[in-house]
């Protein structure tokens, strides 16, 4: 029974962690870009950067096949580039993971830099550090809770994305089957004693992820 329950567990972590790294590069830099920063329109930027969070699954997963689809310049250029179209496949899988584990990690970042001292990021440049090494060496530190906080949330949900994951990367054993889809599959055939295993396991690694979280809150 593990040899059934183990691909999909493999698939979905290394699936989530490769979307980790991506979510929290992109998100670290652009809530340090806006935090604290006042200009016309960013309402609607930062509106546009949390709507995954609130999106059904299924209309992130439309999205992503009318920008990445085979129709699409985008799409097109991948697949020129890579001979092959992005849609079903594992970065697909990667690519939606990402999508909607990205305002997490940006909100919690940006919060943690909105938290920061200006004076000591001042005084630091007084003192000749450039606007890269403040911001690695002073900033992102002082940010450090809120950016692990926000990177296990994001890991978490990333693991257990189902709807756009299912629409833009299909559930192919051993290439695109992560736990959700799996555990979808289980019941859909009534095998119910692998959809209890994925289950716990899903549940398992998330408490384990939301207790890492809520400890480093403290």
């Amino acid at each position: 029974m593990l040899a059934d329950i183990w691909p999909p567990i493999s698939l979905s972590i290394s699936i989530a962690a490769t979307a980790w790294l991506i979510v929290i590069i992109i998100g670290v830099i652009l809530g340090k870009t806006m935090a604290g920063r006042r200009f016309k329109g960013k309402v609607i930027i930062e509106t546009m950067l949390m709507l995954p969070l609130v999106l059904p699954p299924t209309v992130i997963g439309f999205l992503l096949i009318v920008v990445f689809g085979k129709r699409s310049p985008a799409g097109q250029l991948i697949e020129a580039v890579f001979h092959q179209p992005i849609i079903f496949t594992w970065w697909a899988a990667v690519l939606a993971s990402s999508v909607v584990a990205f305002p997490l990690m940006y909100q919690s970042a940006k919060t943690g830099f909105e938290g920061v001292n200006h004076e000591i990021e001042d005084a630091a440049r007084v003192d000749g550090g450039g606007r890269w090494k403040v911001f690695l060496l002073i900033s992102v530190p002082l940010s450090m809770t809120s950016i692990i906080s926000g990177a296990i949330l994001s890991f978490a949900r990333a693991l257990g994305e189902f709807g756009a994951t299912l629409m833009f990367a299909g559930n192919i054993p051993g290439e695109t089957q992560t736990i959700p889809s799996a555990i979808y599959l289980a019941i859909d055939s009534g095998n119910m004693r692998e959809a209890w295993l994925l289950v716990l396991a899903s549940i398992s690694i998330s408490f384990v992820m939301l207790t890492a979280a809520y400890r480093i809150k403290r």
